[in-house]
């Protein structure tokens, strides 16, 4: 069994960064899209998925563009759902009630936001739904932990501890069985 490979591409940084961007739909700097193009450059790929927000959206047509792959747009590779706080920067929410969505996402969600096992859901959905093709997927931040969590069996916590800049790309070989597991193969800013 050999596997696929599976590229997770973070889109590039927002126009307006610094805020929590879950489902508002804000575009990405033209630098953060021409940092995506230049990441996805070396990157083989027979499939290109994206997330339906515009900030990833961006940066697949032009990766698309220069691999002569039309983008498919999937809608459940979309950021977690941060409800009331979508939009805001962390200073404008607060403290207490942030710092318990960040040590137990599922059990304080956002007010009005999505829990990080309706995220983890949607993520596995999503990967289930794959055909095992060398794959790109310009997504988010929380969608990359979500599928890590899902591919690699990192507990929540664990995903939290990985560095993922905009414009990171995270490469791993995915193997389809009785379950589905991944390896790492690299992280790169």
């Amino acid at each position: 069994m050999t596997g696929f490979p599976l590229h997770l591409l973070r889109h590039g940084a927002p126009e307006t960064p610094g805020l929590l961007l879950g489902r508002t739909d804000m575009r990405s700097s033209a630098a953060g899209v021409a940092a995506c193009a230049a990441k996805a450059r070396g990157v083989a790929a027979e499939r290109i998925v994206t997330s339906d927000l515009l900030r990833c959206r961006q940066a697949a047509a032009i990766i698309g563009d220069a691999k002569g792959i039309v983008p498919i747009v999937d809608p459940r590779w979309r950021e977690l759902d941060f409800g009331a706080w979508d939009g805001r920067a962390g200073s404008q929410i607060d403290n207490d009630a942030l710092a318990r969505f960040w040590n137990d996402p599922d059990g304080c969600p956002p007010p009005g936001g999505e829990r990080w096992s309706s995220l983890v859901a949607r993520v596995d959905a999503a990967l289930v739904a794959l055909d095992p093709l060398p794959t790109l997927i310009v997504t988010h931040g929380g969608t990359i932990r979500a599928a890590l969590h899902s591919l690699c069996g990192f507990d929540p916590r664990q995903t939290w501890s990985f560095d993922l800049p905009y414009g990171v790309l995270v490469s791993l070989r995915v193997w389809r069985g009785d379950v589905t597991s991944a390896q790492i193969v690299e992280i790169a800013p």
